[in-house]
């Protein structure tokens, strides 16, 4: 929103021409396929490219790691359409999948938003292609109608807000002493009341939402190459708008452009601007006006920032009956529920605050029901760049209206590539609450209780009582505050999970990836072109969608080229060919990983099994075996084996669903590995092998509840054959052991940060607020990197080091108290004994490959 005031007139005169490129524009066939928006159906229909073909087929040199070790059995899938992304679930949300979706609507294709002519238009001639911009957004509908009326008066006359207001004038004034709730006392609350109001508030303005829309496609198509979208997933959204309900709109949040960008699209397809929750870190002179025109609204990023912390009732109150008021008046939002930009290029933890206050208004009836609609985005490259000051540990700079001005004119001297957006199926909330409450689901386990059997299987008084299962009650009732608060958190996880599936993987993901964890050593340009084919038709494969398209040569360089100094190009003697590298400086490194992590969710459950038959191998190869060969694995034990490591890696990635069990995720991850040929069931020496002593303590400590069976599964399925134990070999041959040695390098990062945080506990010395124990830690592993000790340096990321000391919370390493604003921790007793501490590491580095 920004970029409007400083730009404006800079586009007044004339069309900026497009950056120059190191390669020639038609070798950059990235999927520019261009639509008409009018809405006839002969023109719907159109579809044409601008740039021709599409050429997915075009490697056929020698076998290459990804299409030896997993494609062979499945090469009627090369050359396939792009698979549809964003179905609303199955089991949660059964009626919504039906709704706005038609057999048709996946070969809708994908269209360019910011690519304009005059058939976007009424008018035709050499005028309207002069002038098609300005045509364009002035044929757009918007206009003041649309919006909500009267919001402040509404909010401050609600009973609510009354009691609120009448409740802090009634706060005692001085200690032991009460002041009277007078005329004068209220008029005071109102009046601070009011002020908040006028920065929580937009004040939204057609003809400046027109405005922006024309600079945003000037500035769009100087700095993207492309914007992507998908128009069977508009044309859902645009089904939504008509059930005349509140629409809310939960994109992931990778960087500042998502808040124009999201209003950009709806804009220039005839939908409603949503209302924008922004944090009050952008509450800036001159721009909040801006952000408050174009439907942006201030909120505190903590409720409770009064100088003695406690809740303040009153902000709660206006920002309930805001959120209310506008879903009464039909509006919509657009929610962030990570709160903050991703740092790691992951998705991160959802804060479900304001999605809770939505939850409220549906069960207070002030609406009869909401639809939501989770949102992917993902970039070539973000026009921040990267994130490396805060992940070496730098504060965060707070911006300013002179920083938001050189980062616009910055962005005007650049090229960012290629832009994704995916707008997931819209599904009704009313729907989801109600299949919740009739689900007779138990009560999840805390991260201590599924892990510590596996870290400390030899000590007592561990076993999950079913008691503790039973002592949450048992009531699904939307009045009951455990379900509410286990509802909020499933949904916030659910609606999370669907946008960070439905994001495509971009170019640079795959080679950042590639460079990372297959060629850190550096490779021929032609061998990275080929393994770059490969692993995007792998992600086809499974289920996902590409954000580019066309010749592998050229978009590899198309890549290299936005990843600028991170990657090294040498000219070898041999062939006269380009080597690439990857740089090896820590900035460098932690950029490919924020990028790299980009197709992280597309392997993350392959690589969870990976190493987890490296921890189930190297244990049997220690501990020796009774009469079996030791190359046999138990599938129940991998499966186990498998869930504890999601647990332990819960905070870094969600692998599953919160409707699906954690151990049938795994288990079909097992059988995915079995398709491909990579595991083997052995036939032969089944009845000989028996699991050893600790894996037999192991598997009684784990609780009933979590069994593979599904409630709503009969006595006649075929289930149980499924759950028969089985054992497995590992194939041999060095393309599965190149795929299962790559797959493990992907979680070396996480898996050396948290072994180093236990190292590093080792020598705790507390009581130490959690602040300063994470600046020690973090410097620790920076200097691991620093000294070339660390094997991945991009395991000293900030992102790694918060998350690993919240797993330590979280399992009961640590005890916390809260003092003041801070959060002092100390050992916990069950960790004191350093050989408890020990078994944690060992635990750890069991998935680790050194």
């Amino acid at each position: 929103m920004c970029v409007c005031i400083y730009v404006c007139y800079y586009f007044a005169a004339s069309d900026l021409q497009f950056n120059s490129w190191v390669m020639d524009e038609t070798a950059l066939s990235l999927g520019t396929i261009d639509v008409s928006y009018l809405s006839t159906s002969a023109e719907c229909s159109i579809s044409r490219c601008k740039h021709s073909s599409e050429e997915w087929g075009e490697c056929n040199s020698r076998p290459t790691l990804f299409r030896s070790a997993t494609l062979k059995w499945k090469e009627t899938l090369l050359s396939r359409k792009r698979p549809f992304v964003g179905r609303c679930c199955y089991v949660c949300t059964p009626q919504s999948r039906d709704n706005f979706f038609n057999a048709s609507i996946p070969s809708l294709g994908l269209r360019n938003v910011i690519y304009i002519n005059e058939t976007h238009t009424r008018y035709r001639g050499w005028l309207a292609r002069r002038f098609c911009y300005v045509l364009f957004v002035q044929e757009r509908d918007v206009h003041k109608g649309m919006f909500a009326k009267n919001l402040t008066e509404n909010v401050l006359n609600n009973s609510r807000v009354q009691k609120a207001i009448v409740d802090e004038a009634s706060e005692p004034s001085a200690p032991g002493s009460f002041a009277q709730t007078d005329l004068k006392a209220i008029n005071k609350v109102k009046k601070k009341a009011r002020k908040i109001l006028q920065e929580m508030v937009a004040n939204v303005s057609p003809a400046l939402i027109r405005l922006t829309g024309w600079v945003l496609l000037k500035l769009f198509n100087s700095f993207f190459w492309n914007i992507q979208i998908h128009r069977g997933q508009i044309e859902m959204v645009k089904a939504a708008t008509e059930m005349n309900l509140p629409l809310i709109f939960l994109p992931v949040h990778k960087s500042h452009i998502d808040y124009l960008l999201l209003t950009f699209i709806l804009f220039c397809h005839n939908i409603k601007a949503p209302y924008i929750a922004a944090g009050n870190n952008l509450n800036i002179p001159i721009f909040s006006t801006l952000i408050r025109k174009l439907g942006g609204f201030f909120i505190r990023r903590k409720l409770d920032q009064s100088p003695d912390g406690r809740k303040d009732f009153l902000y709660r109150a206006l920002l309930y009956v805001h959120i209310e008021e506008l879903l009464r008046q039909q509006q919509f939002l657009e929610i962030f529920l990570e709160g903050t930009r991703s740092r790691s290029g992951k998705t991160s933890g959802a804060r479900a605050g304001l999605l809770s206050v939505v939850v409220d208004a549906l069960f207070s009836n002030a609406t009869p029901d909401v639809l939501i609609i989770p949102v992917g985005i993902s970039y070539d490259r973000i026009i921040e760049g990267h994130y490396n000051s805060e992940q070496l540990g730098k504060p965060k700079k707070n911006e300013s209206l002179w920083s938001i001005a050189r980062g616009v004119f910055r962005m005007l001297r650049k090229n960012y590539g290629c832009v994704r957006v995916d707008f997931a199926q819209p599904f009704s909330l009313k729907e989801y609450v109600n299949s919740q409450s009739q689900k007779p689901v138990p009560a999840p386990l805390s991260l201590e209780q599924a892990l510590l059997p596996a870290i400390l299987p030899s000590r007592p008084n561990d076993t999950v009582d079913e008691g503790t299962e039973a002592s949450l009650p048992n009531s699904r009732d939307i009045t009951s505050e455990p379900f509410r608060r286990e509802l909020i958190a499933n949904l916030a996880e659910h609606i999370l999970f669907t946008a960070n599936k439905s994001c495509a993987v971009m170019s640079t993901h795959i080679v950042a990836c590639l460079l990372l964890y297959r060629h850190r050593q550096g490779t021929d340009l032609s061998r990275l072109v080929e393994d770059f084919f490969s692993m995007k038709e792998e992600v086809l494969a499974r289920d996902f969608d590409l954000g580019f398209s066309g010749n592998s040569d050229d978009v590899v360089m198309h890549a290299i080229h936005l990843l600028g100094n991170c990657v090294n190009i040498t000219n070898t003697s041999r062939n006269n060919e380009f080597f690439i590298t990857p740089s090896t400086t820590i900035p460098a490194v932690f950029e490919l990983n924020f990028y790299s992590n980009g197709v992280l969710h597309v392997f993350i459950k392959e690589a969870i099994i990976a190493c987890s038959l490296h921890a189930v191998q190297s244990r049997r190869y220690r501990n020796g075996t009774s009469g079996a060969s030791p190359s046999l694995i138990s599938q129940e034990h991998l499966v186990r084996k498998a869930a504890s490591l999601c647990y332990l890696l819960s905070n870094e990635f969600t692998v599953s669903l919160p409707c699906q069990v954690i151990y049938q995720v795994c288990h079909e991850s097992v059988e995915r590995l079995i398709q491909y040929g990579i595991l083997l069931v052995a036939e032969d020496d089944q009845e000989d092998v028996s699991p050893s002593l600790t894996e037999q303590q192991w598997d009684k400590k784990l609780p009933e509840p979590l069994s593979w069976r599904s409630d709503e599964e009969d006595e006649d399925s075929d289930f149980g054959e499924e759950q028969r134990d089985c054992y497995l070999k590992v194939s041999q041959s060095q393309e599965h052991q190149q795929y299962i040695t790559f797959l493990q390098r992907l979680l070396g990062p996480l898996l050396e940060a948290y072994s180093s945080a236990v190292i590093f506990v080792h020598n705790f010395s507390g009581p130490v607020s959690e602040s300063e124990y994470l600046q020690k830690l973090h410097r620790h592993l920076i200097s691991r990197t620093e000294k070339n000790v660390a094997v991945y340096a991009e395991s000293a990321t900030y992102s790694h080091v918060k998350n690993a000391v919240k797993v330590f919370k979280e399992i009961g390493v640590f005890n916390q108290t809260k003092q003041r604003r801070d959060t002092i921790l100390e050992l916990s007793t069950t960790f004191l004994p350093q050989r408890n501490r020990q078994k944690l590491l060992e635990f750890i580095m069991s998935f680790m490959v050194l």
